[in-house]
C-alpha cells in the first residue's frame, strides 16, 4: 500500500449529497443504477452510476444522503457519463454506501 500525503488527501473533494433520482442501467457490464445526486449550491446536481443493486432497491435510495468524490474527471461508462464517485464498502459484489449518521446540509465537505 502506498502512503498518501496530507497534501494529496486535501485534493480529494468529498461531499455529502442527497439522491434525487434512481434509474436502471441495463447497458452497464455489471448490474448498476444511474443516480442523480444534489450536492448543494456550490457543486449542484451530479450524475453517476453505482453497482449497488445487491444491497439496495430503487425506492429506498431516493432521499438517502451519501458521500461522494466530486472532483474526479468525468468518466464514460457504457452510454452514460459519470460525474462523481459514490463511496461505499466493497465485499465482492456487495457494496454498502457510506452516509452520515444524521441528516446534514447537502454539499458539506468530508474531511
Amino acid at each position: 500500500m502506498n502512503d498518501l500525503s496530507w497534501t494529496d488527501f486535501q485534493k480529494v473533494d468529498m461531499r455529502v449529497g442527497t439522491i434525487l433520482t434512481v434509474s436502471d442501467f441495463p447497458e452497464a457490464r455489471k448490474p448498476a443504477f444511474q443516480l442523480q445526486i444534489d450536492f448543494g449550491e456550490e457543486v449542484g446536481v451530479l450524475k453517476t452510476s453505482a453497482q449497488i443493486t445487491v444491497n439496495y432497491d430503487r425506492t429506498e435510495l431516493v432521499g438517502m444522503q451519501v458521500i461522494a468524490v466530486v472532483n474526479f474527471p468525468k468518466k464514460q461508462i457504457a452510454n452514460f457519463m459519470s460525474e462523481c464517485l459514490v463511496l461505499g464498502t466493497v465485499d465482492g459484489d456487495s457494496i454498502t454506501l457510506l452516509n452520515p449518521s444524521n441528516s446534514v446540509k447537502n454539499g458539506l465537505k468530508v474531511g
